[in-house]
């Protein structure tokens, strides 16, 4: 492809396109931020009080709060990959990639606008359900450093992979694939509701094999001082999945794969 990359650094076009997609955001304040609020405060009710209250507690800590990183952690993955995939997804589908693609912006700025708006979308709407958490059961946060730290992480991880799906999906409902049939139910399976150490060896040992766990466990950790696998190991992960998926968006733009057609 044609277009190089600008010699300086072009904070005015990465700040337009940032601010464009949180403008976007907040057109859709609702299905951004009230819904999934609404959807975090059931599964309070459901599962904090109504099944936590008859479960006995996980790490010395109430069901209730052990479940709050992993319901974050649920939200984060959704709305990253969704957030991020729509944004670059839509000048595709409406054909104004192109113009992007021509414009004075290199492919470098390119995705430090769409993955950091899908990103700090993500993250605000994670401190906002950590804040509703905080009305139905006390929460403490011993590690507040690196709560913020895999916060940022995380949400910069899955939006990224969001924005080599919103590349490589053809129509809307490739879109959601992903999101629905592999990201939730590996979440599910990673630990967000339950600690892997309650499962049968020969399944614990399964579960290592799902890279949702260390996000999980390490973002755990981070409140409460208890991790189901190394802390060390989970932030090398979770660093290890970012390059993989940066490097997978270099090779996108310098092949060109969906964006010459």
């Amino acid at each position: 492809m044609s277009n190089a990359a600008p010699a300086r650094f072009n904070r005015h076009g990465v700040w337009a396109i940032y601010r464009f997609e949180m403008a976007r955001a907040l057109r859709t304040l609702v299905q951004s931020l009230v819904t999934p609020v609404i959807t975090t405060s059931l599964y309070f009710v459901v599962f904090g009080a109504a099944i936590g209250s008859r479960l006995t507690t996980a790490s010395g800590i109430s069901y209730g709060a052990f479940i709050v990183p992993g319901l974050i952690m649920l939200a984060l993955f959704t709305e990253s990959l969704s957030n991020a995939s729509f944004g670059i997804y839509f000048p595709k589908f409406t054909g104004t990639i192109y113009e992007l693609l021509s414009a004075p912006v290199s492919y470098v700025e390119i995705v430090i606008a769409y993955v950091g708006a899908a990103a700090s979308k993500s993250i605000g709407l994670g401190l906002i359900i950590l804040a509703t958490a905080a009305l139905f059961v006390p929460i403490k946060i011993l590690h507040p450093g690196w709560m913020i730290a895999f916060l940022v992480m995380t949400a910069s991880t899955f939006s990224l992979f969001g924005f080599i799906i919103g590349i490589w999906a053809k129509g809307f409902e490739q879109l959601q694939f992903i999101p629905m049939l592999i990201i939730t139910p590996l979440t599910f399976l990673g630990g967000a509701f339950y600690s892997i150490d309650m499962l049968p060896p020969a399944w614990r040992a399964f579960s290592l094999f799902n890279p949702i766990v260390y996000l999980i466990s390490g973002f755990r950790w981070s409140f409460y001082g208890t991790a189901d696998v190394s802390v060390a190991i989970s932030l090398s992960m979770t660093i290890g999945f970012f390059a993989i998926l940066l490097s997978l968006v270099a090779w996108i733009f310098k092949t060109g794969y969906r964006l010459k057609s």
